[in-house]
């Protein structure tokens, strides 16, 4: 892999809408040979040896965590895993002496998750280290929306005039304002399908809305992207039931049968609610891209942190990398 690349060095990754079609393209490009590395014995490269890679998360989290923590060491990082509970952080450190102290523990990068839209913009201001953000609110989820742009690519190399729709809690959902703006800007068709209640007036006008399972079927796309409910953060009720809303907007039975006999594409950024999003049989459809998910998130996420400054620079230092 060549140590030159077209673009300035990234000391961030915060939200998609902060990179160009080209840098995507090219992160997800890189992310190619970082999969292949899967089938090998050995599934390490030295790319980030010697680096510290610190995951800093105040919100749970199983996928995102655990793929960050793979990654890294799949590129024989040193990995620490920050666990909120047992810090000082319930003594009521805040969070910039939180940084302060971890930035003298001379980190290259922390990988950020937090409640609060624009927390890991505001530790990037405040750290020399490589921050990506692992979520953060309603905001954003940049690496997740890379995740899924890589493995719709992998079925679909040609990503223009392609269709997909997005079902379900848009009003609460950061995975869904990423994957706005990476399927837009890899020129994308975008239509959303959900209770009203929970598709709100923000979404970009370039998305097409579709109102019943029906004008679903009739807009024909190849891939369907269904989002979990997120429960813990709705405050009020935005439907019914969770029967209704499986009755109504969730992949019943009924439904799958449909896509499945026209070959449509099921992904879902997980955890999934069954009988909820969807029903059970749907997690062994042939076409369910959500384990492709899982996996590609790792080599997405090494792309990225090979991506970013600290990595750019021992390039620039060594002259090439080779994987």
């Amino acid at each position: 892999m060549s140590a030159e690349t077209p673009f300035p060095p990234r000391k961030d990754l915060l939200t998609i809408s902060d990179l160009s079609r080209e840098e995507v393209t090219h992160i997800l490009d890189t992310a190619v040979p970082f999969k292949d590395l899967f089938k090998r014995s050995v599934k390490k490269v030295p790319t980030l040896r010697g680096k510290t890679v610190l995951n800093l998360f105040y919100e749970p989290s199983t996928r995102t965590r655990s793929s960050f923590e793979i990654a890294a060491k799949r590129l024989s990082a040193d990995v620490t895993n920050f666990t909120v509970s047992t810090s000082s952080v319930v003594k009521g450190e805040s969070i910039l002496d939180t940084i302060d102290t971890l930035q003298a523990m001379q980190v290259d990068y922390m990988i950020v998750r937090h409640s609060a839209s624009g927390v890991p913009e505001y530790i990037a201001r405040h750290t020399k280290s490589s921050v990506i953000n692992a979520g953060d609110g309603h905001h954003a989820h940049p690496t997740q929306a890379l995740l899924d742009a890589f493995t719709l690519r992998e079925i679909q190399p040609q990503t223009d005039g392609t269709r997909i729709v997005i079902c379900g809690d848009i009003l609460h959902s950061r995975v869904a304002r990423s994957f706005f703006d990476i399927m837009h800007l890899l020129g994308l068709d975008i239509a959303v399908f959900g209770p009203p209640t929970l598709v709100p007036d923000t979404v970009p006008d370039y998305v097409t809305h579709l109102h019943s399972f029906d004008e679903l079927l009739e807009w024909n796309p190849p891939f369907v992207y269904l989002l979990r409910l997120q429960l813990e953060r709705q405050q009020a009720n935005f439907f019914p039931s969770m029967r209704e809303y499986h009755r109504v907007y969730g992949v019943t039975t009924e439904r799958f049968k449909i896509l499945r006999e026209r070959g449509v594409y099921i992904m879902h950024p997980g955890p999934v609610n069954r009988g909820v999003e969807l029903a059970d049989d749907v997690m062994s459809y042939e076409r369910s891209l959500i384990n492709t998910q899982v996996e590609n998130g790792i080599a997405a996420r090494m792309a990225v942190l090979y991506h970013l400054t600290p990595q750019v620079k021992q390039r620039q230092q060594e002259g090439e990398v080779s994987l």
